[in-house]
Parts: C-alpha cells; structure tokens; sequence
C-alpha cells in the first residue's frame, strides 16, 4: 500500500491585515500544512503615542483570531532588537547622510527574507509564504519573479534583493489575484480582519518621519528658503522635512506654488522653484554602488531594461552599465525628483531582473 505524501508544511507571515490573512486561507485550502507567524518589531518610546502598526497589540491580536478561525497553529516571535538594529538604525544613518531611504527594502532583506525564513527552516518547515502581491516562476533550473496580476498593489520593487537561495523556500500565493478578489475572499470566508484600512505609511516612525528624525537625530536647524538666484524668500523648519520635487510643506510667499530643487547642506538653504517643469527637478542618469540581480548572474552588458526609480511610478527604458565604481544608469526619459538612498529596480517583459540603492 502507498503511503500518503506528506503535505508541505508552510510557515505563513501573518500582520493582523487582510493579504497575509488570506495567503494563509489559500495555502490551508490548497492542502498545505499551515503555521501562522506573527513579528514583533521595536517601538518607539521616544514621546511617540502611536505603536508600530506592523507589530501592535491590536495586530497580534488580529492574527490570533484569523489563526482560530482557520484552526492553525499561531506563534509571536521577538525581532524587536534585530529591527531596531537593521531597519531603524539604518534609516537614521542615511538620514545623517542626506539621503532619502527606503525602509520596506531593508526589512525585506533583513527581517522578513532574512532572519524570518532562517529561523523558519531551523524550525523543520519547508517554505515561507507573505502576502506580498508579486508572483514567482520557475525557468531552467532558475526561479524567476514577476509582477502581480494586480499591477496597482503589485509589490516587486520592494523585493530586488531576493535571491535564488532564497526564492527556493518562498511561496506568493497572492501574486495571480487581484486585491478586489483578495478582500472578496476575506468575506465569503468570514475572517475578522476585513474591516482593517491599509496604510503605506512608513510603520514604525509614529506621527511624520519629520517628527521622527528631529527625536532621533536632535532638533532640526531652521533656514533659508532660496530661489534659484539665491534670493531668500522665506524659512525652513529643517532641510531633513523636504525632498526633490515637494511641494507641500514649502511655505513662503508671493507668487507659487514653490517645488524644491536642492537641499544646500553646507549653508542649510532650502532651494526652491515656481516652474514645476524646472530641469533641476530631473534626472537622466543614477549611479548605484551594487545591484543584486535575481537570477545570481550579471547580465550582458549594456543592458537594456526598464527601470523604475520609485515605487508604483511607470517604468522608464533604460541602459544599464557596469564601470569601477558601480553601475550606472542612462534613462531614456528624465525621472522627475530622484534622490541618494532611493531604489532603481529593473524589469524585463514584466520580469523582476534586480535593483540598487541609488548612490548618486
């Protein structure tokens, strides 16, 4: 008599929101063997009131009743010093550096496809699934990513680090269904996080990334808000609250609305334009130290892609080089308010090749 194969045992990252929810509803209705996992993160005690949503009491509390409902194992597991070390301290060092960086990304690499899925295989499972919207393939021996069938929540940008090593044990099970359906699903099968709003904000600075920095990095220095001629025209409340192209925020009189062009680090001037189509708002070329491609190869160079310099923005055509210092990378089209610290991610055909941080 044969015996029955033995069902996968799947470890699902569980937030407390709808996605990650319904990822574990769809693995367990798949006839996978499904454990739910919730992180803890690090809080702010610094004066913020707010927890950090990713990882807040409400939260867990959420993925215990999902785990109930689905009758599946739940466990917490503690990352608090791991994320305050990787994710948070990093982010204040690009800060101190002038650049804008991207959170999402460093905790992905180091957290989530990181530490998460290490210690899920020590712990005897197979793979890990999230409930990130992109969708994985498999060519040749190689493991491939795309993106999501829903193009708006499509989440690939955030993952250009991943490698092949690790893609081996990832599973996406959302990457063929459209948000629409993914919520749809949350109803029929009754689970008590369909009542939960998204949010895209930055999830553990509190209130405004602003507030955040000023209690993290001292008080922000008040400055000069200067034309392109140089001509002071009003006062910042500290170079760190502004980025290339914002507008909201700059605050000065006469004729606008003002965009800024430049942060003056050396005089702490804030340089702003009235033209929002300004050439000092855009860029044609980026450089990158380092790009992780996920196929574990480099190209052949030059290589042409497209690229998106910044999340949920149309993808531009694009020419990739390698030169002692890096990469760089000429943009057929000029990308409006690029800045150090940010992603440049490459595509083909709709496939996920790689990315880098932004340098210069």
């Amino acid at each position: 008599m044969m015996r029955n194969k033995r069902r996968l045992r799947v470890a699902v990252a569980m937030s407390g929101g709808v996605d990650s929810s319904v990822a574990a509803a769809l693995l367990q209705k798949s006839d996978c063997d499904v454990t739910g996992f919730f992180m803890y993160f690090w809080q702010d005690q610094s004066g913020c009131r707010r927890e950090n949503r990713c990882c807040s009491s409400a939260a867990e509390k959420r993925v215990r009743a999902v785990a109930n409902k689905l009758k599946i194992p739940f466990y917490s597991l503690d990352f608090k010093k791991e994320f305050k070390e990787q994710v948070v301290d990093n982010f204040l060092s690009e800060y101190r550096q002038h650049h804008t960086p991207n959170p999402c990304v460093v905790c992905n690499r180091e957290i989530k496809f990181g530490l998460l899925l290490d210690k899920i295989r020590e712990l005897g499972f197979d793979c890990l699934a999230t409930g990130h919207y992109v969708e994985k393939g498999e060519s040749k021996g190689k493991y491939k990513l795309f993106k999501a069938k829903d193009v708006k929540k499509d989440q690939s940008y955030f993952l250009y680090n991943l490698t092949q090593q690790q893609l081996k044990y990832l599973l996406f099970p959302l990457g063929g269904y459209k948000k629409s359906e993914v919520r749809k699903i949350a109803f029929q099968l009754d689970l008590p996080v369909t009542a939960v709003k998204e949010s895209q904000d930055i999830c553990f600075v509190g209130n405004t990334v602003e507030d955040f920095v000023d209690r993290h990095l001292g008080g922000a220095e008040e400055g000069s808000i200067v034309d392109i001629s140089g001509k002071v025209i009003g006062q910042h409340h500290g170079l760190h609250s502004y980025t290339v192209g914002q507008r909201k925020g700059v605050r000065v009189g006469g004729k606008g609305p003002y965009y800024v062009v430049n942060r003056d680090w050396p005089n702490n001037n804030l340089v702003v334009t009235n033209n929002p189509q300004d050439k000092k708002l855009y860029s044609r070329i980026v450089k990158c130290r380092t790009i992780n491609w996920v196929s574990g190869q480099e190209p052949t160079w030059p290589l042409v892609a497209e690229a998106v310099v910044r999340y949920n923005t149309k993808p531009v055509a694009a020419e990739v080089t390698a030169d002692p210092q890096g990469y760089r990378v000429d943009l057929v089209t000029a990308q409006r308010a690029v800045m150090p610290g940010q992603s440049v991610v490459f595509y083909h055909q709709n496939e996920l090749l790689g990315g880098g941080i932004i340098k210069k």
